[in-house]
């Protein structure tokens, strides 16, 4: 299985009806990593991990950088 570096960050993006909060995780893959193996690594985060495909973009050298995002519910304080 391929080696991943990712790391997350929480946005608001503002809608008609209210705020969505989004997660946002970038994910970078090395050129090594065959298109099947992508596939499947990112079939898996949206399927067990409820992530979905945000953006990607392949650079030279075949290294690719994948942005995922999903929903995040913001709870509001009760103390």
């Amino acid at each position: 299985m391929p080696r991943m570096n990712h790391r997350s960050v929480d946005m608001a993006r503002r809608t008609g009806s209210g705020t969505t909060y989004f997660e946002y995780r970038t994910v970078t893959l090395p050129g090594s990593v065959s298109r099947g193996d992508v596939r499947r690594l990112l079939t898996d985060e949206a399927e067990y991990g409820r992530w979905e495909l945000a953006r990607t973009r392949v650079y030279v050298g075949g290294t690719r950088k994948v942005w995922l995002r999903r929903k995040a519910m913001k709870v509001p304080s009760t103390l």
